[in-house]
């Protein structure tokens, strides 16, 4: 199936007069016909439905989904994207590794991976994503676990160069970490360049509607763990009876890691009624992806050419520095584009309470336009040298083109800008 039929056919299959619709299984637990039963399955949860911290057949059905559309192996949804990225790399670290990172990502990921993890022991060394191969591979240390990215950077709108970030990590034997969000997989897919995991923060295109928040990771069941000795995968877990994952699961190790051991420590699973909220969402992506392109585009094409504007970041526009690398990678370049607005700070206040139909929210992605000033909100807690390297001016709004009619988008933007003349 092509991506529009997967949106709204994979990971469900009715049978016999089951309902069309992915059903809510509202229910935190499974019954068994045994004690032994129950044994069995606390012995390898991946046998059965044990409880629904670690899987529900409503969840389930989203997560089949979403890997079939990245064409991975496997997925587990989270109740977060920051829960996404967090249980991704403890997946694979422990106290005492590093990780290396581009330093152009979502503030929220960048506050984790400089302070969060390395309270935990894991050091994270940031790179510019333009880096060179000799670069990326400098920042490479002895204990170094997996590199990480954004293929669409958010809010910097930097395209990744997967191929080149995967050659050198593969040349390592580490694993790369790729944020999908802002392409998703209908705009891109990873694993096709060399990724080997991938996260989401479903909350973002993938609902589409701001009605949920949840992650998800995607595992590509094609990066060889036993290359280097990454212990929680080859080495016998002491809290499932010795069970080493690699040799009883193969290529599924990573996702059923995920499931069988943080899952259940952290509990960071979604709700049945969450999930089948995303479902909803997923089912019109295609098709959304599509016209957010369009709208986005149109409306970075206005304000390329508007005299208060700076500079337009946006990969979609011929001029734009990644655009080579949109055009390899991406099919569109999302819906969101970030652009400076002359006067700094003061002036990008002014513009965005100016605003009537765009809203001014912590969110992007959405259906409906939005606006935010990432300086003093997502990225608030960057020092200036940070926000420098994050790409981050004083006078950036992040706008979330949404699928309005592009006219009412454009005037609405007009008037906003006539109230800082």
């Amino acid at each position: 199936m092509r991506d529009a039929t997967k949106c709204l056919h994979s990971g469900y299959v009715p049978g016999n007069a089951d309902p069309r619709v992915v059903p809510i299984v509202q229910s935190t637990t499974y019954v068994y016909d045994s004690t032994t039963d129950i044994g069995d399955v606390f012995d390898d949860p991946m046998k059965s439905l044990i409880y629904s911290r670690f899987g529900n057949p409503t969840v389930m059905a989203v997560e089949n989904k979403i890997a079939d559309l990245e064409g991975g192996a496997g997925a587990l949804c989270t109740s977060s994207g920051q829960a996404a990225i967090l249980l991704a790399v403890l997946n694979i670290c422990c106290s005492g590794d590093s990780i290396v990172s581009s330093t152009k990502i979502y503030g929220g990921t960048s506050n984790l991976f400089s302070h969060t993890l390395r309270q935990q022991g894991i050091e994270c060394i940031f790179i510019d994503p333009d880096a060179t191969p000799d670069a990326i591979q400098a920042a490479i240390r002895p204990n170094t676990k997996l590199l990480f990215g954004e293929t669409i950077a958010n809010p910097a709108l930097a395209v990744l160069d997967i191929e080149r970030f995967a050659q050198v990590a593969h040349a390592n034997h580490l694993p790369l970490v790729v944020d999908n969000t802002f392409a998703t997989p209908i705009l891109c897919k990873p694993f096709d360049y060399g990724a080997d995991v991938i996260v989401h923060s479903t909350s973002k295109y993938m609902d589409g509607h701001a009605v949920q928040v949840g992650g998800v990771i995607v595992d590509s069941g094609k990066f060889d763990w036993s290359q280097r000795p990454f212990t929680g995968l080859t080495t016998p877990d002491p809290s499932y009876h010795g069970i080493t994952y690699v040799d009883k699961y193969g290529p599924a190790a990573f996702i059923v890691k995920a499931r069988m051991q943080l899952m259940r420590d952290f509990g960071a699973y979604p709700a049945a009624h969450s999930a089948f909220l995303l479902n909803l969402g997923l089912e019109t992506l295609a098709l959304r992806m599509e016209r957010y392109c369009e709208n986005a585009l149109a409306v970075a094409n206005y304000l390329k050419g508007h005299p208060l504007v700076e500079a337009v970041l946006y990969p979609g526009l011929a001029d734009d520095p990644y655009y080579p690398l949109a055009s390899k990678y991406l099919k569109g370049a999302s819906g969101v584009i970030s652009f400076v607005i002359k006067g700094g700070k003061k002036n990008a206040v002014t513009f965005m309470n100016s605003l009537r139909l765009a809203s001014n929210e912590v969110h992007v992605a959405d259906i409906r336009t939005c606006v935010l000033h990432p300086a003093s909100a997502t990225h608030r807690q960057l020092n200036e040298k940070q926000l420098a390297e994050a790409g981050v001016l004083p006078g950036m709004i992040r706008l979330s083109v949404g699928l309005e009619d592009v006219e009412d988008i454009l005037e609405d933007i007009d008037q906003a800008f006539s109230a800082v003349i």
